[in-house]
């Protein structure tokens, strides 16, 4: 498996799959799509192929052994920026980590990576708490809200503050305003690139994205320019001073619009999908009172083992992202298949996720099964894999690390519906329907200190 198509070969063909019209395939895709990824999954088994409009063909994989194929497979021939830059490189940019392949996406890859190193996330640990418990303040006693939001507000200004390390108020002001124009839109990414290159006026979806695009660029390249100049930017420990100080194997910097691309791309695959994350988490948790239980009683002990193994039976049972993907550019072998040119080989995470024969009841939240476990081999990988694995996915664990203890030390909550909110699509990210809804009950002192 992994392997370009041979001389003498089987002619590629696409693996067999529903066959609903293509904008049907979208429409479920779209609005009922763990449904569809399930009922796909028990009529074709392990490989199948999704068709959308416009010649898009999805080959879905949902068996360990083959995912491990794509990932290690020949990256000249699987090519993941190819796959992403589509959707992403209005957003992202052309520099962007994620919209890259070959050798400048191992330079740029290499160039980022330091700055999420341990040492240094350790050092951020104080400003997360601190973001974290002003934004507990701030929540109502005894009326439901929603956790999402909230969560998403505690990512942003860990982003703003310690991924751009911007220190005044009014400059952070500014690039919120910026970014939540930008996230605004791009939560219906169909409506806006439907409009993409028509001259439909300056209220148009696509025209009003690209201005709010644009000032989001000119706000970070002038954070960017005034960071250069910094007298201690050599003793300043956020992302952005790391991206400026780093040298590639040639001793080149980057310039300002790649700096500015990864910026972006650090700003929304981990802002957004951080947050969701964690109120997902407090989703399962507070409609299974024995886990939180459990993990109450473990964090008031000062132990993080079942603290850990919450995490990823969120990440497992609750993934943001639903797959990878990777362009095919020859045809190649998986699993017995010949895929051809042109389709997009699509690892599921979701469906590998729930495999009975990898979790017993995996449909149960259940975080004991990850006490003293360690997840069986590609059966678990909600960050992607290979050489393309999220470069933030420390970071993710790092702030859920900080973020669910701090909530659950200030509060005790309950859920405000009887049942964990339903899966609802949002752009490409699989969020709580209600935002995650619960009502804080009772508050407790703030702790002094860590």
């Amino acid at each position: 498996a992994g392997h370009q198509v041979q001389q003498g070969a089987p002619s590629p063909i696409l693996p067999n799959g529903p066959g609903y019209p293509r904008i049907v395939q979208a429409w479920l895709w779209l609005k009922k799509p763990t449904w569809f990824l399930d009922r796909c999954s028990r009529a074709y088994g392990d490989v199948f192929t999704m068709r959308l409009p416009f010649g898009i063909n999805l080959v879905h994989i949902g068996r360990p052994e083959l995912v491990k194929a794509v990932f290690g497979g020949d990256n000249d021939v699987l090519r993941a920026g190819e796959a992403n830059a589509t959707i992403l490189e209005p957003l992202v940019g052309p520099h962007s980590v994620l919209v890259l392949d070959g050798p400048e996406h191992l330079r740029q890859r290499k160039l980022i990576l330091p700055a999420f190193h341990g040492d240094r996330m350790r050092a951020w640990e104080a400003a997360v708490r601190d973001i974290t418990r002003a934004e507990i303040a701030r929540w109502p006693v005894g009326k439901p809200f929603a956790l999402r939001p909230s969560m998403q507000s505690i990512t942003l200004d860990v982003i703003v503050q310690v991924v751009f390390g911007v220190e005044t108020s009014a400059r952070r002001d500014e690039l919120r305003r910026h970014i939540l124009a930008v996230t605004g839109l791009g939560r219906n990414p169909l409506v806006v690139f439907a409009t993409r290159d028509r001259r439909l006026g300056p209220l148009a979806p696509w025209a009003r994205f690209i201005r709010a695009r644009d000032a989001l660029h000119a706000a970070l390249v002038s954070e960017i320019r005034q960071r250069r100049e910094a007298p201690d930017l050599g003793q300043r420990g956020d992302v952005l001073s790391q991206l400026l100080l780093a040298r590639d194997d040639e001793g080149r910097a980057m310039t300002d619009d790649e700096v500015r691309d990864e910026l972006v791309t650090l700003l929304f695959a981990g802002h957004e999908t951080t947050a969701t994350s964690l109120a997902w988490a407090f989703d399962l948790l507070l409609h299974h009172p024995r886990a939180l239980s459990s993990l109450v009683a473990e964090l008031d002990g000062g132990g993080s083992e079942y603290l850990d193994a919450t995490i990823m039976e969120t990440l497992r049972i609750r993934p943001v992202v639903a797959l990878v993907d990777r362009h095919v550019r020859q045809a190649v072998g998986i699993g017995g298949h010949m895929i051809p040119a042109g389709a997009i080989a699509c690892p599921n995470i979701y469906l590998v996720h729930r495999r009975a024969d990898l979790y017993q009841d995996p449909a149960a939240f259940r975080p004991d099964r990850f006490v003293g476990q360690t997840p069986p081999a590609f059966g678990w990988f909600p960050f992607g894999g290979g050489i393309r694995r999220c470069l933030g996915a420390s970071f993710a664990t790092f702030e859920m690390r900080i973020v669910i203890p701090e909530v659950l030390s200030a509060v005790t909550l309950r859920p405000a519906s009887r049942r964990p909110a339903r899966v609802r699509r949002e752009a490409v990210t699989f969020v709580p329907h209600d935002g995650a809804r619960c009502v804080v009950t009772a508050r407790f002192s703030p702790r002094l200190g860590p």
